[in-house]
């Protein structure tokens, strides 16, 4: 038996995309490329824009159903499965990391893993061999979030992937089915490629008023905010911060960070 330490992982922020994610002749590819290109984390701890809850909630350390929240959709995609394992040690160590900091944390553990969870997760780590650990936005308030990840970044010493799901722009008034991409849309994923780049967490702290059309673009931030819990658990090392995925998806900026 292995008793080398674990290897420090990055953190990550991807577009999820839709249950038609897998059906995209493109980006399950790409993800599946990103994820083999990384360490193999000793779990995954999921910030999904799918789930809000305050205070800050951990899902299921036992295996339970995932969450179907989409409606309209063919059949199929309500069959998925994803029977990853729990990660009830990792909930401890982010219950003592939270709790320590004067953040309160409850326990709803009979919440599956939703879309924004499970779509990426199936592309990437397909075998459902990782423990995976949801937890909810608590707050959509970009400075909070950002020290939330500060405070859970020890857990990447621990070999523990921290990912923030979301999408980079996220207005479905936007959506395109014939490859047109919206001049918004355009804009605000170059801004934000650009601020990222540049390390210019200040803007991208305030992107609803210095990007721009940044409300149009997220019409509703809960899809930008996993990003501010990304960029706390790799504050301090941001100069490493480089964009895996860029591109479009049904007029829908599908941009995906790596930090460390």
């Amino acid at each position: 038996m292995s008793t080398a330490a674990p290897e420090r992982m990055p953190t990550l922020y991807l577009s999820h995309g839709a249950p038609p994610l897998a059906d995209d002749p493109v980006w399950p590819g790409q993800l599946a490329a990103w994820s083999a290109g990384l360490p193999r984390p000793t779990a995954i701890l999921m910030v999904s824009a799918h789930w809000e809850e305050a205070p800050l909630a951990l899902g299921a350390t036992t295996a339970v159903p995932l969450v179907y929240d989409f409606w309209g959709f063919p059949e199929h995609y309500y069959r998925v499965r994803y029977a990853a394992p729990g990660a009830p040690a990792l909930a401890d160590g982010v219950r003592k990391l939270l709790r320590t900091a004067g953040m309160p944390v409850q326990d709803i553990p009979d919440r599956g893993l939703d879309h924004g969870a499970y779509v990426p997760l199936v592309e990437m780590y397909p075998d459902a061999d990782v423990p995976v650990l949801q937890v909810s936005l608590p707050t959509l308030d970009p400075q909070r979030l950002m020290e939330i990840g500060r405070r859970l970044a020890p857990l990447r010493d621990e070999g523990v992937l921290i990912v923030g799901s979301g999408f980079f722009t996220h207005n479905l008034r936007a959506l395109s089915t014939d490859g047109r991409v919206s001049s918004v849309m355009a804009e605000f994923d170059d801004w934000g490629r650009r601020a990222l780049e540049a390390k210019d967490v200040d803007a991208l702290l305030d992107f609803e008023h210095k990007a721009p059309a940044g409300r149009f673009a997220h019409p509703r931030t809960e899809h930008f905010a996993p990003l501010f819990v990304t960029l706390g658990a790799g504050e301090a090392e941001l100069g490493t911060q480089r964009s895996v995925i860029d591109g479009f998806w049904m007029g829908l900026a599908k941009r995906s960070v790596q930090i460390g």
